[in-house]
């Protein structure tokens, strides 16, 4: 679910507690939650309605029912009322500001090992380069960009690294998976 910037500051400070969409069937569930730039935002409650009252399109952001009504009378679907709110911060925020216990250090490297060489390879490469785009990363192992980058988001959902505007950077938990003694000494810091 896309949410423009202006609702996630509403999100972000409380003042949107609901959204809108049309859709063709619910693309979010009620107890399930998103990874956004201002933190995870849960969903609890995800219904079908067919009509909105103005304190409820207030509470989305909207000046009036009729605006909100406005804003998704160009999408084609049933209308759905979500309510949500800020639970926290996103996990791999958290992940990678935490260092690993030796226990996790092993677990890590276990992990990267099966998913193959190029893990270090790359942790290696954005370590030695942050803030460098991802095409010319992609380009200097002769990857395409697309499959570069969904290589690259494994490992920052492992924490180990961090999208910056512009590329990427090793996160303080990828610098100490680096300089582990289990990182094959050809891959080390």
């Amino acid at each position: 679910m896309l949410f423009p910037l202006r609702d996630l500051k509403g999100i972000a400070d409380g003042t949107i507690d609901l959204a809108f969409r049309r859709w063709d069937k619910p693309r979010v569930k009620s107890g399930g939650s998103q990874r956004t730039r201002i933190g995870l935002i849960a969903f609890t409650d995800v219904k079908k309605v067919s009509r909105v009252s103005n304190k409820d399109a207030k509470r989305a952001g909207y000046a009036s029912a009729q605006a909100m009504q406005d804003a998704w009378a160009h999408k084609q679907g049933d209308l759905y009322r979500i309510e949500l709110h800020l639970a926290g911060p996103d996990p791999r925020t958290v992940l990678r500001e935490r260092l690993p216990t030796p226990e996790e250090l092993e677990k890590l490297h276990a992990r990267l090992t099966r998913m193959g060489e190029w893990t270090y390879e790359y942790l290696q490469a954005i370590a030695d380069q942050p803030g460098v785009r991802a095409p010319a990363l992609a380009a200097s192992f002769g990857r395409e960009t697309h499959p570069f980058k969904l290589d690259v988001r494994k490992l920052k959902e492992l924490g180990l690294t961090e999208s910056l505007r512009i590329g990427y950077r090793i996160s303080p938990r990828g610098e100490a998976v680096l300089k582990s003694p289990q990182t094959p000494l050809d891959k080390r810091v």
